[in-house]
């Protein structure tokens, strides 16, 4: 089968370019299974979609969307639609809402959780001669499926015969993480996917910025984080495994800088410190490489850190999320503020440099806990400081909060960025003003102390990205609330 597997771009707010590596796995196993595909990545295309449609003649359509990109997904499903396609949503905001996507007609099939073995029998069913399947048309009409045939997948949502909608059972989280094959990486845009986090930040036109995923999973219950697509049980890699894909992208594709993009990488410390060796033992460790996500301060000791330097590991980041324990308890991050200044000293000991990610407005945050968290950042002093405003995303424990205890600003998910400026919700005496001030002015503390900018206007690499840092200048300061 032709088919076309889409990622949106968001029209609101921009995104660092990372390879999509959901769809990457997705594009590897359907190509082993005999069908042909191409991947279109809004965030890199130059080309309308509906062109690429128009050539291609897709039989079918998958879109991957988060929650502040599903009016973006249900468009390309929509334009996909038009040009006869079926159409199939998946990713974290269809798994945890599909009667929503369902009931809109350009949307044909949700894939729920993780969607390698789910799409290979939904592309199997569609060349069976008992599917209801017909070749593309220009009929944007809903497709309807009989269940019978289609009851048998696990994970998916569909329309029946009737127009009812159906859920069919989740479908197991795969276990073997090995037996999988390696991203697709021939059908990315490589030389578009330069911007990191940053290294080279899209600077250097001969880089190639990789990214890989060593474990699948996270069994901590923030209460911010859903974990839709990959659960909460941690299902590792093997090191082998791992420095398989790691030897391919270095020697093979010639990969100059990779960004692991686990949840919690570190969660086994002796599997990490195990490949982190074997990176050492190989020479890969001339590339270097980050955590995009940041790791679990608690999961780090000053060897395992030591090692990631000698691996070739340039930059590693941690979740602080605030500067109060009374706050970290209450979003059950299982951590203390003591781990977060013990890892940070144990990265800079090691000679990395750090990247610290931190959240404004969590419901039991007041202004002293902010200032904490302003506090803890200027103390910390990483390289980069990522602050960002709390989004409830549906799914998670803090959206049910917010929706039971509090006031909820919008119920338009393209105002669940988490880069936005903007306060999404007000619960008791946090105000979405005070939240707002306060990030606002952990920018401005942090990035405009004077020792900062006199590093940042010495950089040669400062005036390269000028149009970006004027980009970022609203951050600084607050501007007229909105609605």
């Amino acid at each position: 089968m032709r088919i076309l597997l889409v990622s949106p771009i968001s029209k609101v707010w921009n995104s660092r370019k990372h390879i999509p590596l959901g769809l990457g796995y997705l594009a590897a196993v359907l190509e082993q299974a005999g069908h042909q595909v191409q991947i279109y990545d809004a965030v890199v295309e130059d080309e309308p979609l509906g062109d690429v449609l128009k050539r291609g003649k897709f039989e079918v359509v998958g879109i991957t969307s988060t929650t502040p990109l599903i009016n973006e997904a249900w468009e390309a499903a929509r334009e996909a639609k038009a040009h006869g396609a079926i159409t199939i949503l998946g990713g974290p905001h269809p798994t945890l809402l599909p009667e929503e996507s369902l009931q809109r007609p350009e949307v044909d099939l949700v894939v729920r959780g993780e969607g390698e073995d789910t799409i290979i029998e939904i592309a199997s069913n569609l060349q069976s001669p008992v599917s209801n399947f017909q070749s593309p048309t220009s009929n944007p009409q809903p497709n309807r499926f009989e269940s019978a045939t289609w009851s048998r997948i696990a994970g998916l949502s569909f329309r029946d015969e009737n127009g009812q909608i159906v859920h069919n059972p989740p479908r197991p989280l795969r276990k073997d993480l090995d037996s999988l094959p390696f991203p697709a990486h021939h059908l990315f845009k490589i030389e578009r996917y330069t911007n990191l986090q940053p290294l080279t930040d899209g600077l250097d036109p001969r880089a190639r910025a990789y990214t890989i995923i060593t474990s699948r999973g996270c069994p901590y219950s923030c209460i911010y984080c859903s974990k839709a697509i990959t659960g909460r049980t941690w299902r590792p890699r093997s090191p082998e495994n791992v420095v398989a894909e790691w030897r391919w992208l270095v020697r093979d594709l010639k990969a100059t800088e990779i960004g692991v993009t686990d949840d919690t990488m570190t969660l086994d410390l002796e599997r990490a410190k195990t490949i982190c060796r074997m990176l050492i033992a190989e020479g890969l460790n001339t590339v270097p490489w980050i955590t995009i996500h940041g790791i679990n301060a608690r999961h780090t000791d000053e060897e395992l850190l030591r090692l990631m330097k000698q691996a070739g590991c340039k930059r590693v980041g941690f979740g602080v999320e605030s500067g109060n324990q009374r706050v970290l308890d209450s979003i059950k991050k299982q951590q203390t503020v003591d781990d977060v200044r013990r890892a940070f000293a144990n990265a800079r000991k090691a000679g990395l440099e750090t990247m610290g990610f931190f959240i404004f407005g969590l419901p039991a945050d007041t202004e002293e806990s902010m200032e904490d968290t302003i506090r803890l950042a200027l103390e910390l002093d990483p390289e980069l400081a990522n602050f960002m405003i709390a989004a409830p995303f549906p799914g998670t424990e803090m959206y049910d909060l917010v929706l039971r205890e509090g006031r909820l600003f919008s119920h338009d998910w393209r105002d669940f960025a988490i880069h936005d400026e903007k306060a999404r919700f007000e619960i008791g005496d946090l105000t979405a003003e005070l939240v707002e001030r306060k990030w606002h002015e952990a920018y401005r503390r942090f990035y405009l102390r004077p020792s900062r900018v006199w590093r940042r206007l010495t950089s040669f690499d400062t005036w390269r990205r000028l149009p970006t840092y004027f980009s970022d200048f609203k951050r600084f300061f607050v501007g007229r609330r909105k609605g």
